[in-house]
């Protein structure tokens, strides 16, 4: 049977429902989120004055019971003990399990918090388990403002420790427009972790074409940072209300205060990564998913990276550059191409999930993953609401794109999104994101694609055999001799 908040928290004032371990910036202000909602939070952390600091500064805002060892911390917490790590991901979250797996008993529960390979929770999962410990690799998503006041969480692990931790996470999740918690039980061990690598690498693809939205604007519209403010405020109470898009506006509407020049011209065009969005484009490798608009992103940050490639091409030739003729209309197409690559990169990170479930058998809701992103999470949109829909609507789906809201949304955009990736050719623009998700879409939808030849190719090189399109089997030609022998591999 389920627990209630209300049975969780009614325990005796020695014992904590709850403790987090590393309380870093993420940590502690999940730590407060907890004691905020009534829950009594036991802290630990290495350096024990970073527990006493937040005990001074927070203390008023619910109970905290702050534990200087591993075995204080641990003996102040409730059965089945929850325990919340909150520390890098790699060697430092092994130590603190290696630190701590030992004090608990079975059925207690470790919690996972970082951006751990969902590989290596995996592993630690399936260790732990042989110990009779339950381990909970949880994506966590919101920065440090989300973990405060609500952030999307991505539990993965066992049924038992989501009935275990379920009522405390649906309290301190964020909600949706529609009161429903930002959380659920995404699948066993790795699920959650591999959602949240897959959720960033969605975010990379998001904020690269916002990007190329912006550079579009300004270099082949004409518009200044100010401007540009007003036109990304407009579309946010449109169809692409988002978090990105909001801050964007704010971005571009703010000046700095040092130069007074507009905010994003003070900023080094050098994007940097923490490797999640990688991790989802490696993992999309393995699994032969196909997400070029993802990988694209992460292509461009990392070309954004290396001023030693750039500064020595700035000389290299390239078009004359005008703006267009009629910058409002131009800006409207942009709209709608900036629209309709999202739909695409978005098509391919619910993909990506599927491929993950399929191979590692996790069973994922992809109609729950959207609904869980509505909120809190830093690709939250109202857009989320209509993947939602179109997986409840049919579960099976092969792809959103062929979905009749989003279908319908790629064929209003064909023709300004055609002209806003040509016009960005011709004058030089890069727009990796918009010509990669266009791409995509012309493959999916070709009656036939140019990999005939390639097979052929391989067949000739490699004897590596094809299939043919008038009967079936693997047949390969004998080049060497006859080109019209062939024979069944």
């Amino acid at each position: 049977m389920r627990t209630t908040n209300e049975e969780i928290q009614v325990t005796s004032s020695q014992k904590a429902n709850i403790g987090v371990t590393g309380l870093a910036v993420m940590g502690r202000n999940l730590a407060r989120n907890l004691a905020r909602h009534g829950y009594a939070v036991a802290l630990h952390n290495r350096t024990h004055a970073r527990t006493k600091a937040l005990v001074e500064e927070f203390g008023d805002e619910g109970t905290f019971l702050p534990a200087e060892t591993a075995e204080e911390f641990v003996a102040s917490l409730e059965r089945p003990r929850r325990v919340v790590v909150m520390v890098k991901a790699g060697a430092p979250t092994d130590a603190v399990i290696e630190e701590f797996a030992p004090l608990l008993e079975p059925g207690d529960v470790i919690v996972d918090g970082g951006n751990a390979h969902f590989l290596d929770t995996r592993r630690r999962e399936a260790a732990l388990r042989e110990r009779g410990l339950h381990f909970v690799g949880t994506g966590i998503s919101g920065g440090e403002e989300g973990a405060l006041n609500g952030p999307s969480i991505m539990p993965g692990g066992s049924a038992e420790s989501w009935e275990s931790l379920g009522p405390l996470f649906e309290s301190i999740a964020a909600k949706a427009d529609d009161g429903t918690p930002c959380t659920t039980h995404i699948g066993p061990d790795g699920a959650g972790h591999f959602v949240k690598m897959v959720h960033n690498g969605i975010e990379y693809a998001d904020m690269q074409l916002i990007a190329e939205s912006y550079d579009l604007l300004r270099h082949a519209g004409g518009y200044e940072p100010a401007e540009m403010a007003e036109i990304f405020r407009t579309w946010n109470a449109g169809r692409l209300d988002s978090y990105l898009i909001e801050i964007t506006a704010d971005i571009l509407a703010y000046r700095d205060p040092e130069t007074g020049r507009p905010f994003v011209d003070v900023v080094l065009d050098q994007a940097e990564q923490k490797g999640t969005g990688r991790w989802t484009v490696q993992t999309a490798l393995d699994l032969g998913a196909p997400v070029n608009g993802i990988a694209e992103a992460v292509f461009a940050r990392s070309v954004s990276g290396h001023a030693d490639l750039r500064e020595p091409a700035r000389t290299l030739p390239g078009p004359s550059r005008a703006p267009v003729d009629d910058r409002a209309a131009f800006a409207a197409k942009v709209e709608q191409a900036l629209y309709a690559s999202k739909i695409v990169a978005y098509a391919q990170g619910f993909d990506e999930i599927r491929a993950g479930s399929e191979e590692y058998g996790w069973d994922i809701d992809l109609g729950a993953t959207a609904a869980i992103w509505r909120g809190g999470c830093i690709i939250r949109a109202k857009f989320l609401d209509r993947i939602r829909a179109a997986y409840e609507g049919d579960p099976a789906t092969p792809t959103l794109l062929t979905t009749p809201d989003f279908s319908g949304a790629l064929a209003d955009a064909q023709d300004a999104w055609r002209e806003v990736v040509a016009t960005a050719v011709r004058l030089g623009i890069p727009v990796p994101g918009f010509s990669a998700a266009l791409a995509y879409y012309d493959s999916l939808r070709a009656k036939r694609l140019p990999a005939a030849l390639i097979q052929a190719q391989r067949d000739f090189f490699g004897a590596h055999t094809y299939r043919r399109v008038d009967k079936d089997g693997s047949y390969h030609t004998l080049w060497a001799e006859d080109p019209r022998s062939e024979v069944t591999a």
